[in-house]
């Protein structure tokens, strides 16, 4: 079937499945408060890849029929400008609030599937075929995806990986005559409510004889025994003058627990193969994904910076301290544009033809976003100060003998209404203050692993060659 419309994606989301939010097991997402906000949302993101065909289509390469272009195993430079495009105007529909679209994980399957070569390696080709397959179902049936990859933390001192024996983290417990039988939990996945499918892959590698634990695989979000325990719900209602973002942008997040669940061997791509599960993530897979993470980067700066501006314009704060904050968070979106960009220019080809942007750009980039979001949210709350508590409610702006006092005592610098001033004070709070804003800030402090964690392993991902050149002219001329 061709791309989906965001009322054929909503359909899709009213099948069993076991998801709980707040004390309480959802019985059908799509029409309950506190989801069917992000459930809309994500409909009109499908609705949209339709209104931008040009942009966010492209015939299947096997059967024609159109297919989001996220789903596109890049084969050229071209073709990552190209998904590239795609991949901005999904993420200009939530301003970049949300982190897993399904083009998340389009992308990375994508990739997945254009590395048979790396998927294959260690004795595990038939994994590599089963999941070359899934992509081709994931693309054709333009399904919504989502992962679940971190290890619940219950010691930390004993690591990020389990060890055998871990009766906490997911592992294989048994065979069946059409699969295996998996066992444990799992960390963390955003857009479960909103997702019809469920992939485990690896993250950290394993330590030796963790064989069991050594698993990657895809399964419907309705598999007997899968349950979904997701965080405190900050959506609001759906009033967007008084929630513009977190009426409709809270993607929730859920802890996962297997209770004995049945993968089918058809969905299984590695199967307690230790060797295939530390190497499959370490070498196209963070480049590839990489470019969908730093373009929402991209978007949600630009909007800081758009909305910083609109802030200071309406309370006429053009004072140096002022302007040189809203500069700062300029520099942060112009250096995230320029890495994204400089990534894509730089690209290579893989050795079974895939093509990805550059590392080390993003990987300089993924390091350093972790400071940069929580000093936006900074920004954005010192330049509101005590006007981010001055916002009338839509009920208040309604009352006729309030709204002509708002009106009066409340306007905007230089002629600006009472109305637009609440509306972009109110703006910057749901983006900057809010309970949504609370989990965005949390969420990017950790996004793809904390900075102080991406900082210390830089050399994993660099070629210090040219580093080691400038130094050596000095220390091994002649004296």
């Amino acid at each position: 079937m061709p791309a989906r419309t965001g009322k054929e994606f909503l359909r899709g989301l009213r099948g069993p499945r076991e998801i709980w939010v707040d004390g309480e097991r959802v019985i059908d997402v799509v029409d309950h408060p506190k989801l069917r906000g992000a459930a809309q949302a994500l409909a009109q993101v499908f609705d949209l890849q339709h209104a931008h065909a040009t942009t966010c289509l492209m015939p299947d390469p096997e059967t024609a029929e159109p297919i989001a272009v996220s789903h596109m195993i890049p084969r050229s430079r071209d073709d990552l400008v190209r998904r590239g495009r795609a991949l901005r105007e999904v993420a200009e529909y939530s301003v970049g609030l949300m982190g897993r679209t399904p083009d998340y994980m389009n992308v990375t399957y994508a990739g997945f599937a254009g590395r048979p070569d790396e998927w294959g390696a260690h004795g595990n080709e038939a994994g590599a075929e089963r999941l070359v397959a899934y992509q081709k179902f994931l693309r054709r049936n333009d399904i919504s995806l989502t992962h679940t990859i971190v290890q619940p933390t219950v010691d930390k001192a004993s690591g990020d990986a389990p060890g055998p024996g871990n009766p906490q983290a997911l592992r294989k417990v048994g065979d069946t005559a059409h699969g295996i039988v998996v066992r444990g939990a799992r960390v963390l996945a955003t857009l479960a409510p909103f997702a019809d499918e469920l992939a485990v892959y690896p993250a950290a590698p394993l330590p030796t004889g963790a064989d069991d634990y050594a698993l990657s695989f895809c399964i419907p979000m309705g598999a007997p025994g899968l349950k979904f325990l997701c965080r405190d719900s900050v959506s609001s209602s759906p009033n967007l003058f008084d929630h513009p973002l977190s009426a409709r942008f809270d993607e929730q997040d859920a802890f996962v627990i297997f209770d004995d669940v049945e993968v089918p061997r058809d969905r299984l791509f590695i199967d307690c193969n230790l060797a295939s599960y530390n190497s499959v993530m370490t070498t196209s897979w963070p480049a590839n994904i990489q470019q969908q993470t730093m373009i929402r980067a991209s978007v949600k700066l630009d909007f800081a910076w758009g909305l910083a501006l609109r802030m200071a314009g309406a309370i006429n704060a053009a004072d140096p301290e002022t302007m040189r904050m809203i500069g700062e968070i300029w520099a942060y979106a112009e250096l995230t544009r320029a890495t994204v960009a400089a990534a894509e220019a730089e690209a290579r080809e893989w050795p079974s033809g895939l093509w990805t942007p550059a590392g080390p750009p993003l990987h300089a980039l993924r390091g350093m976003l972790p400071l940069w979001f929580p000093r936006v949210t900074e920004i954005l709350r010192l330049i509101g100060s005590h006007n981010l508590f001055a916002t009338p409610t839509a009920a208040q702006m309604a009352d006729q003998d309030l709204r002509s006092l708002i009106d009066r005592y409340l306007p905007g610098a230089k002629g600006m209404s009472a109305e637009e001033r609440v509306r972009i004070f109110r703006l910057a709070w749901d983006f900057a203050g809010s309970a949504l804003a609370g989990r965005n800030e949390q969420y990017e402090r950790f996004y793809l692993g904390s900075s102080q964690r991406n900082l210390s392993r830089h050399l994993t991902f660099t070629d210090r060659s040219r580093a080691d050149r400038l130094v050596d002219r000095f220390l091994k001329e002649p004296y």
